[in-house]
């Protein structure tokens, strides 16, 4: 089935607010859960909602704080998460780093004791509206093995980069990991195999069984040095968030542990120069109109799937498994069902 934007949002926030969440809060989480699925990520989406609900209400989320801020030095901001909603800690974080940024030209925060982001692209995006390139680093649990190794040892250590430029900025949001231990939890709830080389099971041997890919390891991407980046991010998110390293990180992926993950943000304001915006969207224009090497599938760059997949959404819906749409309106402290309006 699929879903259309404002009811998705309008039923996530309604859940939220049931749950003590801030109308604006409320309304912060949902567009971010959304966004997800309208980018066609549903892994970072909606089925990560009963888990946020569940935390609300064992108090290991408080939906009504922003966390506490300190700048240690004119362009390093400090922050306290305090349990807060991933998305409202760093929101409120970027608009402090935003604006010291204009001045300093960059401005770095490393946040702790914070909930689950969800899709990195949707910050270093902020960022980029305003003018400036975002960077945004977060770290997991343990969930990926060493090349070389089959024992999860490192976190999926996402980065996300956004460049403005004269039309769309250009987007990269990746995980160090071949893949997302959220994707391969989707597979499973939908009983869906995964591709061989996307993880090892419990006992260290490649599987294509999603539900045993969640109790083992995924591979980095590209090997060796997929890994090395997945370490690099592993230990700087720690050292500058000040968070827990893979191993002793929990709290993204249950609902019994409080959230001990890091995350660091950086912006850098490059001006609005009209002449270099247009330099950078005429070269990624260029690369777009570059020879493909399949006919009739030109060659695109990092966030034009998202984008063009955003864009349909925005008018058809997105899809959505029934039961998941029935079980999050069944989850509303009324009898009223919120699924009015939804398309097909």
């Amino acid at each position: 089935m699929r879903v259309l934007q404002e009811d998705a949002v309008q039923l996530v926030s309604t859940l939220l607010e049931q749950r003590d969440a801030p109308s604006a809060h409320a309304s912060l989480q949902a567009q971010v859960l959304v966004d997800a699925e309208l980018k066609g990520h549903p892994s970072h989406g909606l089925q990560r909602l009963p888990r946020i609900l569940t935390r609300i209400e064992g108090g290991l989320i408080d939906p009504q704080t922003e966390g506490i801020a300190i700048w240690r030095s004119p362009s390093f901001l400090e922050v306290d998460g305090h349990k807060g909603l991933g998305p409202v800690v760093a929101v409120s974080a970027l608009k402090q780093l935003s604006e010291r940024a204009e001045s300093f030209g960059v401005a770095v925060c490393g946040i702790r004791n914070s909930n689950h982001l969800g899709m990195l692209a949707y910050y270093v995006e902020w960022l980029a509206t305003r003018g400036q390139v975002g960077i945004a680093l977060s770290s997991s649990e343990a969930l990926v093995h060493p090349y070389g190794g089959t024992l999860a040892v490192l976190g999926t250590n996402p980065l996300a980069i956004a460049v403005p430029t004269a039309n769309r900025p250009m987007v990269v949001d990746l995980a160090t990991g071949v893949v997302s231990m959220g994707k391969i939890h989707h597979h499973a709830a939908n009983g869906l195999s995964i591709p061989l080389g996307w993880a090892r099971d419990e006992t260290g041997q490649p599987t294509t069984d999603a539900a045993r890919a969640t109790k083992g390891a995924i591979a980095p991407f590209g090997d060796a040095k997929g890994y090395a980046l997945g370490m690099a991010l592993e230990l700087l998110v720690a050292a500058l968030a000040g968070s827990a390293l893979a191993p002793d990180v929990r709290g993204t992926l249950d609902a019994d542990m409080v959230c001990n993950k890091g995350d660091v943000f950086i912006a850098i304001d490059i001006g609005m120069q009209p002449d270099l915006m247009v330099r950078l969207a005429a070269y990624l224009d260029l690369v777009r109109a570059s020879p493909p090497s399949k006919a009739n599938t030109p060659v695109a760059v990092p966030g034009d799937g998202a984008a063009a997949r955003r864009s349909e959404a925005l008018i058809k819906g997105f899809e959505i498994a029934p039961k998941l749409w029935q079980d999050l309106n069944a989850l509303t402290h009324t009898t009223k069902s919120l699924s009015k309006g939804h398309a097909r």
